[in-house]
Protein backbone atom coordinates (compact mmCIF):
# COMPACT_ATOMS: atom_id res chain seq x y z
CA UNK A 1 0.00 0.00 0.00
CA UNK A 2 1.41 3.35 -1.09
CA UNK A 3 1.59 6.07 1.51
CA UNK A 4 0.98 9.73 0.65
CA UNK A 5 3.71 11.96 1.97
CA UNK A 6 2.64 14.08 4.92
CA UNK A 7 3.59 17.31 3.14
CA UNK A 8 1.26 16.52 0.25
CA UNK A 9 -1.58 15.76 2.64
CA UNK A 10 -1.16 19.16 4.26
CA UNK A 11 -1.17 20.89 0.88
CA UNK A 12 -4.35 19.11 -0.14
CA UNK A 13 -6.03 20.13 3.11
CA UNK A 14 -5.02 23.74 2.59
CA UNK A 15 -6.35 23.67 -0.98
CA UNK A 16 -9.68 22.40 0.25
CA UNK A 17 -9.86 25.38 2.62
CA UNK A 18 -9.10 27.84 -0.20
CA UNK A 19 -11.82 26.36 -2.39
CA UNK A 20 -14.35 26.70 0.42
CA UNK A 21 -13.35 30.34 0.98
CA UNK A 22 -13.65 31.14 -2.74
CA UNK A 23 -17.05 29.45 -2.85
CA UNK A 24 -18.25 31.64 0.01
CA UNK A 25 -16.99 34.79 -1.73
CA UNK A 26 -18.74 33.83 -4.97
CA UNK A 27 -21.93 33.06 -3.06
CA UNK A 28 -21.86 36.46 -1.37
CA UNK A 29 -21.27 38.20 -4.71
CA UNK A 30 -24.18 36.33 -6.29
CA UNK A 31 -26.43 37.24 -3.37
CA UNK A 32 -25.51 40.92 -3.67
CA UNK A 33 -26.12 40.83 -7.42
CA UNK A 34 -29.51 39.22 -6.88
CA UNK A 35 -30.50 41.85 -4.30
CA UNK A 36 -29.36 44.65 -6.63
CA UNK A 37 -31.37 43.18 -9.50
CA UNK A 38 -34.49 42.85 -7.35
CA UNK A 39 -34.15 46.45 -6.13
CA UNK A 40 -33.65 47.67 -9.69
CA UNK A 41 -36.75 45.84 -10.89
CA UNK A 42 -38.79 47.18 -7.96
CA UNK A 43 -37.58 50.74 -8.59
CA UNK A 44 -38.42 50.54 -12.30
CA UNK A 45 -41.84 49.14 -11.46
CA UNK A 46 -42.51 51.96 -9.01
CA UNK A 47 -41.38 54.61 -11.50
CA UNK A 48 -43.53 53.11 -14.25
CA UNK A 49 -46.49 52.95 -11.87
CA UNK A 50 -46.05 56.57 -10.80
CA UNK A 51 -45.86 57.72 -14.41
CA UNK A 52 -49.05 55.79 -15.18
CA UNK A 53 -50.86 57.35 -12.21
CA UNK A 54 -49.63 60.81 -13.26
CA UNK A 55 -50.85 60.33 -16.82
CA UNK A 56 -54.17 59.10 -15.51
CA UNK A 57 -54.67 62.26 -13.44
CA UNK A 58 -53.82 64.43 -16.45
CA UNK A 59 -56.50 62.69 -18.50
CA UNK A 60 -58.97 63.08 -15.65
CA UNK A 61 -58.14 66.79 -15.31
CA UNK A 62 -58.92 67.21 -19.01
CA UNK A 63 -62.34 65.75 -18.24
CA UNK A 64 -62.70 68.37 -15.50
CA UNK A 65 -62.15 71.14 -18.04
CA UNK A 66 -64.88 69.71 -20.24
CA UNK A 67 -67.22 69.54 -17.24
CA UNK A 68 -66.52 73.20 -16.45
CA UNK A 69 -67.31 74.21 -20.02
CA UNK A 70 -70.56 72.27 -19.79
CA UNK A 71 -71.38 74.07 -16.53
CA UNK A 72 -70.81 77.47 -18.15
CA UNK A 73 -73.10 76.47 -21.03
CA UNK A 74 -75.78 75.27 -18.62
CA UNK A 75 -75.69 78.51 -16.64
CA UNK A 76 -75.86 80.59 -19.80
CA UNK A 77 -78.83 78.60 -21.09
CA UNK A 78 -80.67 78.80 -17.75
CA UNK A 79 -80.18 82.58 -17.69
CA UNK A 80 -80.67 83.34 -21.36
CA UNK A 81 -83.18 86.05 -20.49
CA UNK A 82 -80.50 88.01 -18.62
CA UNK A 83 -77.79 90.11 -20.21
CA UNK A 84 -74.48 89.06 -18.62
CA UNK A 85 -72.81 92.25 -19.80
CA UNK A 86 -75.37 94.60 -18.27
CA UNK A 87 -77.32 92.63 -15.64
CA UNK A 88 -75.56 92.36 -12.25
CA UNK A 89 -77.85 89.49 -11.22
CA UNK A 90 -76.50 87.18 -13.91
CA UNK A 91 -74.55 84.30 -12.25
CA UNK A 92 -71.49 85.13 -14.35
CA UNK A 93 -71.31 88.43 -12.45
CA UNK A 94 -71.51 86.91 -8.96
CA UNK A 95 -68.76 84.99 -7.16
CA UNK A 96 -69.93 81.62 -5.87
CA UNK A 97 -66.90 79.88 -4.34
CA UNK A 98 -69.01 76.95 -3.18
CA UNK A 99 -69.59 76.10 -6.84
CA UNK A 100 -66.04 76.88 -7.87
CA UNK A 101 -66.87 80.12 -9.69
CA UNK A 102 -65.09 83.44 -9.16
CA UNK A 103 -66.14 86.64 -10.93
CA UNK A 104 -62.58 88.00 -10.90
CA UNK A 105 -59.10 86.53 -11.29
CA UNK A 106 -55.91 86.28 -9.22
CA UNK A 107 -57.65 86.28 -5.84
CA UNK A 108 -57.14 82.63 -4.86
CA UNK A 109 -54.21 80.28 -4.35
CA UNK A 110 -54.76 77.48 -6.83
CA UNK A 111 -52.16 75.27 -5.12
CA UNK A 112 -53.70 75.48 -1.65
CA UNK A 113 -55.82 72.52 -0.58
CA UNK A 114 -58.18 74.89 1.23
CA UNK A 115 -59.09 76.42 -2.13
CA UNK A 116 -60.29 73.07 -3.44
CA UNK A 117 -61.73 71.53 -0.29
CA UNK A 118 -64.88 73.65 -0.06
CA UNK A 119 -67.54 71.11 0.83
CA UNK A 120 -70.00 71.88 -1.94
CA UNK A 121 -67.52 72.47 -4.73
CA UNK A 122 -68.20 70.16 -7.65
CA UNK A 123 -66.16 66.98 -7.25
CA UNK A 124 -66.33 63.71 -9.15
CA UNK A 125 -64.39 60.47 -8.66
CA UNK A 126 -63.92 58.64 -11.95
CA UNK A 127 -63.37 54.96 -12.68
CA UNK A 128 -59.60 55.37 -12.23
CA UNK A 129 -60.05 56.51 -8.65
CA UNK A 130 -59.11 60.11 -9.43
CA UNK A 131 -61.02 62.90 -7.71
CA UNK A 132 -61.67 65.78 -10.11
CA UNK A 133 -62.53 69.37 -9.22
CA UNK A 134 -62.54 72.55 -11.25
CA UNK A 135 -62.47 76.29 -10.63
CA UNK A 136 -63.70 78.91 -13.09
CA UNK A 137 -62.43 82.49 -12.97
CA UNK A 138 -63.90 85.35 -14.97
CA UNK A 139 -60.85 87.22 -16.26
CA UNK A 140 -61.84 90.57 -14.80
CA UNK A 141 -60.24 92.88 -12.24
CA UNK A 142 -63.41 93.62 -10.28
CA UNK A 143 -65.66 91.03 -8.70
CA UNK A 144 -69.44 91.01 -8.39
CA UNK A 145 -70.15 93.69 -10.97
CA UNK A 146 -71.34 93.52 -14.54
CA UNK A 147 -68.91 92.58 -17.28
CA UNK A 148 -69.36 96.09 -18.60
CA UNK A 149 -67.89 97.57 -15.41
CA UNK A 150 -65.46 94.84 -14.33
CA UNK A 151 -62.47 95.73 -16.54
CA UNK A 152 -62.39 92.32 -18.20
CA UNK A 153 -60.16 90.53 -20.64
CA UNK A 154 -61.90 89.92 -23.95
CA UNK A 155 -61.25 87.50 -26.77
CA UNK A 156 -60.26 88.28 -30.31
CA UNK A 157 -62.89 88.49 -32.99
CA UNK A 158 -65.26 85.54 -33.15
CA UNK A 159 -65.55 84.11 -36.63
CA UNK A 160 -68.64 82.67 -38.24
CA UNK A 161 -68.08 78.87 -38.25
CA UNK A 162 -70.12 76.62 -40.54
CA UNK A 163 -72.91 79.14 -40.67
CA UNK A 164 -73.41 79.14 -36.88
CA UNK A 165 -72.82 82.73 -35.88
CA UNK A 166 -71.82 83.36 -32.28
CA UNK A 167 -73.82 86.27 -30.75
CA UNK A 168 -71.54 89.23 -30.19
CA UNK A 169 -71.58 91.63 -27.21
CA UNK A 170 -72.26 94.47 -29.64
CA UNK A 171 -75.52 92.74 -30.56
CA UNK A 172 -76.84 93.19 -27.02
CA UNK A 173 -74.76 96.04 -25.56
CA UNK A 174 -74.63 99.72 -26.47
CA UNK A 175 -72.55 102.51 -25.00
CA UNK A 176 -68.93 103.31 -24.20
CA UNK A 177 -68.67 100.56 -21.58
CA UNK A 178 -69.25 97.74 -24.05
CA UNK A 179 -66.43 95.59 -25.43
CA UNK A 180 -65.18 96.13 -28.94
CA UNK A 181 -66.90 94.53 -31.88
CA UNK A 182 -66.66 90.74 -32.20
CA UNK A 183 -65.24 90.22 -28.70
CA UNK A 184 -66.47 88.17 -25.75
CA UNK A 185 -65.31 87.90 -22.11
CA UNK A 186 -62.70 85.27 -21.26
CA UNK A 187 -62.97 82.64 -18.52
CA UNK A 188 -60.04 80.70 -17.10
CA UNK A 189 -60.75 77.11 -16.11
CA UNK A 190 -58.39 75.26 -13.78
CA UNK A 191 -59.04 71.57 -13.21
CA UNK A 192 -57.27 69.46 -10.59
CA UNK A 193 -57.23 65.68 -10.41
CA UNK A 194 -55.92 63.84 -7.34
CA UNK A 195 -55.21 60.14 -7.65
CA UNK A 196 -53.45 57.23 -5.93
CA UNK A 197 -49.90 57.62 -4.57
CA UNK A 198 -50.49 61.36 -4.13
CA UNK A 199 -50.52 61.94 -7.89
CA UNK A 200 -51.82 65.45 -8.62
CA UNK A 201 -52.25 67.16 -11.98
CA UNK A 202 -53.49 70.60 -12.96
CA UNK A 203 -54.86 71.56 -16.36
CA UNK A 204 -55.81 75.09 -17.40
CA UNK A 205 -57.80 76.35 -20.33
CA UNK A 206 -59.09 79.74 -21.46
CA UNK A 207 -62.56 79.79 -23.01
CA UNK A 208 -64.90 82.50 -24.27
Amino acid sequence: MTQVPQTRVLLLARQRGVVFFLALVVLVVLCLAAVALIRSVDTNTLIAGNIAFKQSTINSADTGVESAIAWLATIQTANSSKNAILDASHPFNITDAAKGYYSNANTIDLFADATWNISTIQAVTDSSGNTIRYIIERMCRTANVTIQNADCLFSDAVEDTNGQKVPLPTDICTGSGCPLAAQSPVFRITARAVGPRNAVSYVQAFVH
